[in-house]
C-alpha cells in the first residue's frame, strides 16, 4: 500500500473488526476466510493462481521478514551494552523467533539461550520438535489467536533443534494471567499471545528452564503485538 499498489489481506475469522478497520485505512482489501491463520492462507494462495499480476506476500515465512526482526538483536545490544544472557520470545508462525535467531548468528552468539513459548492449543512448534518432523495440528484452540498458525515455517522448526534452543507450552490461563501481571506492574496492556512468554517469568518457568541464571543476569522478554 506504501507502495501505490492494490492490496488484499486474507485474515481468519477470529480476526476482531478493529483489526480489519486498522487495515482499511491503511488501504488495503479485507477479506474473512476460515477459521484459523492456514484455511486464510490456502485461500489467498488460491486467489493469486487466478491473478497473474498477483504477488504472494507471506506474513512470517519469508526472508525479508526475518531480516526485519533481526534488527531487534541489534537494538538489545546497544540497549545492554553486551549480549543478553538468555532471550524469551512468543512463537505463532516462527517469523519473530527467526528473526531473532538470524540476528544472533549474525553476531556469533549462538550460545545465547533462547525460549522459544506457545500457548497449549497453538503448540505446532512444539509438535514439531516432538515428532522430530514439521506437523500440522488439527485446529487452534487456545484463546492465544494472534500464534494461530498450525504448522510453523521449516526454518523455524530446524532452528528450534538448536542446542540453545528450549521450546516451552504453557496454558492459556498461565498466559492470560501473566497479561494481568504484567499490566500490573508496567501498566503496559498486551494480549494473550504476548502472555505466553511473559508467562515463562510470571509462572516460574525461568528458574526450572535455565538455573544457571544469577540476580544480575540479563534476560531479554520480547513484549509482542499481535491482533487482540
Amino acid at each position: 500500500m506504501a507502495l501505490g499498489q492494490l492490496c488484499t489481506v486474507v485474515v481468519p475469522e477470529s480476526t476482531p473488526e478493529f483489526m480489519k478497520d486498522k487495515i482499511r485505512t491503511a488501504g488495503g482489501k479485507v477479506m474473512t476466510h476460515g477459521a484459523s491463520w492456514k484455511e486464510a492462507d490456502d485461500h489467498i494462495k488460491e486467489l493469486i493462481m487466478a491473478d497473474p499480476t498477483g504477488v504472494y506476500c507471506h506474513p512470517f515465512d519469508h526472508p525479508d521478514i526475518w531480516d526485519g526482526h533481526s534488527t531487534m538483536i541489534d537494538e538489545i545490544l546497544q540497549d545492554l551494552g553486551s549480549k543478553p544472557d538468555a532471550i524469551i520470545t512468543a512463537v505463532g508462525g516462527g517469523g519473530l523467533f527467526i528473526g531473532l535467531m538470524v540476528g544472533l548468528e549474525r553476531y556469533g552468539f549462538m550460545d545465547v539461550p533462547v525460549i522459544a513459548v506457545e500457548t497449549q492449543g497453538a503448540h505446532s512448534l512444539n509438535e514439531s520438535l516432538k515428532h522430530n518432523e514439521l506437523t500440522t495440528l488439527p485446529a487452534i484452540t487456545s484463546i492465544a489467536t494472534s500464534l494461530g498458525a498450525r504448522t510453523v515455517a521449516m526454518k523455524a522448526f530446524e532452528l528450534g533443534l538448536r542446542p540453545n534452543v528450549t521450546a516451552q507450552i504453557v496454558s492459556d490461563r498461565q498466559a492470560a494471567s501473566a497479561c494481568c501481571e504484567l499490566f500490573e506492574d508496567e501498566r503496559v496492556a498486551v494480549e494473550a499471545a504476548c502472555g505466553a512468554a511473559t508467562a515463562i517469568v510470571y509462572s516460574g518457568f525461568l528458574p526450572k528452564l535455565l538455573p544457571d541464571l544469577k540476580p544480575q543476569s540479563k534476560v531479554v522478554l520480547i513484549v509482542c503485538g499481535g491482533k487482540q
